[in-house]
């Protein structure tokens, strides 16, 4: 890529280091909820709700910057005005931009997800980065931590391998097979991660196990931190250095929409890790701010916030001190959250508007 095709606007502050850094693709997500039914061929539907919000990659992005880590993010910016918009409001979510290049040629994709029936349809319209990632990064910066999802391409690059040489503890996901022969060759790139997050499907697929559980186990054989994400049920997680096991449950929430839920579960997960938590309290805490996430609609922009963490503690202290029996377990099972939360910051969480942009974000 030339000087003329590629912009890099920003420069890193020298001698920063990162908590999280991360690459991947963006979108322009667009969100509808509340919809009775799926569209049909001949047919209009109605959305009670809609957002638009920067996507893919964003997601991680977003959700990791809201709960306080510093985050980098590699990526590519296209060069028409949701691109504009799209880098304006990570640049605001203070993730630090100085790996993302805008290009002037590249339409920004975009993802249209439909929430009904308790889940999601989505369809896209997208154009690849013209640049590889380990071109677009070159060194990787200083990190603590790397979130990486692995398909068969992203699995080759090298910035990767260099940061976890450097010290930073890989958090991946291998994905769905399109092919469906689950290959556990396609594992082989966990040999230099420290944790893996599939879910439940993915995890007993590659397996060949019966059931989560069992699925966790075989995998702590090539991984130091597993980690099957259960939807409804929960997550459970088998550490293979220690032999702990630990399961907890979802947060019990009403789902408007679930865009989003499993990158904001990742991202706290990836913050109790980098505190030090026990393996327990990083669940719960991943739990609870994926279920907060499910209660409003759009990915990147549902992520809690500092302040919405405040917010449900004070909701669930004063229901608990009210002796409310509903209350008393989920507050035994969050006492340490008031003990581990930063003070409340002084800014509002933004949330998904619903048209792209209005006059005055631009």
């Amino acid at each position: 890529m030339t000087e003329e095709q590629v912009r890099t606007p920003q420069e890193a502050p020298e001698g920063s280091v990162l908590d999280v850094f991360l690459s991947g693709p963006l979108f322009l997500d667009i969100v509808f909820s509340g919809m009775p039914t799926g569209p049909r061929p001949g047919t209009e539907v109605w959305a009670s709700g809609m957002g638009s919000l920067p996507g893919g990659i964003a997601n991680l992005a977003v959700a990791t910057s809201r709960l306080g880590l510093a985050t980098g993010l590699a990526t590519g910016f296209g060069g028409d005005v949701y691109g504009r918009w799209c880098w304006d409001i990570l640049a605001d979510e203070a993730i630090d931009l100085s790996r993302s290049v805008r290009v002037p040629s590249l339409h920004t994709s975009v993802t249209v997800s439909m929430a009904y029936d308790g889940d999601r349809a989505m369809v896209t319209h997208g154009h690849p980065l013209p640049v590889g990632y380990d071109e677009l990064i070159g060194e990787p910066p200083t990190t603590r931590a790397v979130i990486i999802d692995l398909d068969d391409t992203r699995a080759e690059e090298r910035w990767w391998r260099a940061a976890a040489a450097a010290g930073a503890l890989v958090f991946a996901d291998v994905g769905w097979d399109p092919s469906e022969r689950w290959d556990p060759a396609r594992l082989d790139a966990l040999d230099d991660c420290y944790a893996f997050l599939p879910n439940a499907a993915e995890a007993t697929a590659y397996t060949g196990t019966d059931s989560p559980r069992a699925a966790a186990r075989a995998l702590a054989e090539r991984v130091p931190l597993v980690v099957v994400t259960l939807g409804a049920e929960g997550a459970l997680a088998v550490d293979a250095a220690t032999g702990e096991e630990c399961h907890v449950p979802a947060l019990d929430v009403e789902a408007i929409d679930p865009t989003g839920a499993g990158d904001v579960f990742l991202a706290a997960f990836v913050r109790g890790t980098l505190s030090g938590w026990p393996l327990e309290r990083r669940l719960r805490f991943a739990a609870l701010c994926s279920g907060l996430t499910v209660q409003g609609f759009g990915g990147s922009l549902a992520a809690p916030g500092i302040g919405d963490l405040h917010d449900w503690w004070g909701t669930l202290d004063a229901a608990h001190g009210a002796c409310d029996p509903a209350a008393a377990e989920l507050h035994e099972h969050y006492r340490f959250l008031p003990d581990v939360l930063p003070a409340r910051p002084g800014r509002v969480t933004r949330r998904a508007e619903a048209t792209f942009a209005l006059e005055s974000d631009l």
